[in-house]
């Protein structure tokens, strides 16, 4: 029984190597490498700005900020640029399809990986699916058979018109990334026409009128401080989506330049816009005599400009349109990245050879996402989407602090070369009674004599930089566990204040204490050899990171019991799939770990002496 639970341990903690061009030409099809930035941007700005926005405005400015709900975008905004600086670092070094679950595979390990893949799967399924259902409503004429219908003996509200709308995107996405990021672009495009008519013409209207939101009597933060923060942690969900950009890495022309280019402008494209749109909005109308549902056209309205509303409704179904295919894009790549990795059927990691897109797992993602919207309103599970993209988000950071402290140091070999591995250590064992007997013994002579130099240069003060590893791995879960005290103590007001008291300061304590260790031992000399080097490296580390991990664990803390319940249940059936079926057919399973300079000299050796087949 102690040797069955140390190998399910031993599973859920190993770890994959970044995935190099030399990996990758062992394995079938690849997917197309045709993104550029700009077609990056799109993604990650279409992926983003979706018809929320069009109501966030009204909804948080009565009921939080009041007309400080220009300063509540920017704090989120900025909130979110700190998981958008992990997310740029780790995707230019292990520029590959999988988004977060691929990073938290090399850095964190399988079990850690399996749940954040599961967590994204039921996010962009649900996500895609609510955002479907949202685009019929603004439809004012529609066929008969795509118009929504109850079906009284199910109680059920079919809508045909979001099914089909999931379809058509999901065949768009079948055609080819070049393609499909154009029609994306073009949407996102027309979409910013919208919103920059909104911002001119209601600075215009702004200017004649003299601004009257801004003269309420309750002044610029009529909530005070804390409504303006409540109103940002409210509005945060309206950058959810800029991490599409990094499920694409893989298909990116240049990734060590690109995708943090792409991720940083998409989100600077956001926030501007988000930002301009509510100074003019808040300025145009009282926040107290907001429309709460069509804020946007309804101060326009007030103007005498009623026919903005039908501007302002096809911005919207714009905005829902380029969301819904934000939405399903990332969803196929997370299957194959864990098809890939043995954790999925093969199935889905197939890459159709003519379009180079993973047809088969698209098609899939987009059935499912289309019955979905057919039969459900999933407005009510929307909460849900917010548990993957936090979690993905937290553990994206924590990814960046084991890559600068703790990188890994030992890496998985392939199955054709451990061969190689096991001859070396043969040959250091028969070393000691004789000279080698055969010629593959003769071959390797040189290749350990090499591997034993590089070794014995690694021991080198091996003690001091060991101390310091476990320095940094106490450090870091110090960080982590006091992050989820803090978070967990003064979320929940139902508990004793004192007890609460105490618990915060328990979870304080642990984060500071952990959060000073890593500023002053140093960083790993190792990370600057972590996967493809050249691309953008996040600063402040480790306080960024940290800060990234707090604001998100608050977030997640505060989705409300039901939503965690009904993700629960989609987790619990995840660690059945896993135990039953991932645990057993990872690629993981049966491999060797050896130092990343012990493998350098066997790929090296391999390539040059070709006595491995």
């Amino acid at each position: 029984m102690g040797l069955e639970e140390g190998g399910a341990m031993r599973a859920l903690m190993r770890r994959k190597q970044v995935d190099s061009d030399r990996v990758r030409a062992a394995g079938g099809h690849q997917l197309a490498k045709e993104l550029s930035v700009t077609q990056l941007v799109a993604i990650g700005v279409g992926s983003t700005i979706g018809a929320g926005v069009y109501v966030l405005v009204g909804t948080v400015a009565r009921e939080h900020a009041g007309p400080a709900l220009t300063l509540s975008f920017l704090i989120a905004g900025v909130a979110a640029a700190l998981s958008a600086f992990c997310y740029a670092e780790l995707a230019s070094r292990c520029p590959s399809a999988g988004s977060a679950y691929h990073y938290s595979y090399i850095c964190v390990g399988e079990g850690v990986a399996w749940l954040i893949g599961w967590a994204l799967i039921l996010e962009y399924t649900i996500g895609g699916s609510a955002v479907a259902r949202g685009i019929s409503p603004n439809l004012d004429s529609l066929p008969w058979f795509l118009a929504r219908h109850e079906l009284p003996w199910f109680d059920v509200v079919v809508d045909p018109c979001a099914a089909f709308l999931v379809l058509v995107v999901t065949a768009l996405l079948c055609k080819g990334i070049k393609e499909s990021s154009f029609v994306q672009g073009v949407v996102t495009v027309l979409n910013c026409f919208v919103m920059l008519f909104v911002i001119i013409a209601g600075s215009y209207i702004g200017f004649q009128t003299g601004w009257v939101g801004y003269k309420v009597a309750g002044g610029f933060f009529p909530y005070g401080a804390n409504g303006m923060l409540a109103g940002s942690a409210t509005v945060f969900f309206a950058y959810i989506g800029f991490d599409s950009v990094a499920s694409t890495a893989e298909e990116v022309k240049n990734p060590q330049r690109d995708l943090p280019l792409g991720i940083g402008t998409a989100l600077s494209v956001c926030c501007s816009l988000y930002m301009l749109v509510s100074v003019v909005i808040v300025g145009l109308v009282p926040y107290f005599a907001m429309d709460p549902d069509t804020p946007i056209s309804s101060a326009f309205a007030r103007h005498g400009m009623h026919w903005a509303m039908y501007l302002v409704t096809t911005g919207a179904v714009l905005a829902l349109c380029s969301t819904l295919m934000g939405s399903i894009l990332p969803q196929p790549r997370i299957l194959m990245a864990m098809a890939r990795d043995g954790l999925l059927p093969s199935f889905f990691s197939d890459v159709n050879q003519r379009t180079q897109v993973p047809v088969k797992s698209t098609i899939v993602t987009g059935i499912c996402a289309a019955c979905l919207a057919f039969f459900m309103d999933v407005s009510q599970l929307a909460g849900m989407v917010s548990v993957g993209t936090l979690l993905a988000f937290t553990i994206v950071a924590v990814s960046i602090l084991i890559l600068r402290y703790a990188p890994p140091d030992e890496v998985p070999l392939p199955s054709s070369l451990e061969a190689s591995f096991r001859l070396s250590q043969e040959y250091d064992e028969e070393k000691v009674r004789g000279p080698p007997v055969d010629a593959n013994h003769e071959q390797l002579s040189s290749v350990v004599e090499s591997i034993n130099d590089t070794l014995i240069e690694k021991k080198q003060d091996t003690s001091v930089e060991s101390k310091r590893r476990k320095a940094a791995v106490c450090s870091i879960s110090s960080v982590c566990v006091g992050v989820v005290v803090l978070t967990t103590s003064a979320s929940f007001t139902f508990l004793p204040f004192l007890l609460r008291c105490f618990f915060c300061v328990f979870g304080g304590l642990l984060l500071l204490a952990g959060l000073g260790v890593l500023c002053y031992i140093d960083q790993d000399d190792g990370r600057h050899s972590f996967g493809h080097s050249g691309g953008f490296i996040c600063p402040f580390v480790p306080l960024l990171p940290v800060m990234c991990i707090l604001v998100n664990t608050y977030l997640l803390v505060n989705l409300g019991g039901g939503t965690w319940m009904r993700v629960g249940v989609w987790l619990v059936m995840g660690v059945f799939v896993y135990i039953f079926y991932g645990r057993t057919h990872s690629s993981l399973t049966d491999v060797v770990y050896v130092p990343v300079a012990q493998a350098e000299e066997i790929y090296g050796s391999s390539s040059s002496s070709g006595f491995v087949a």
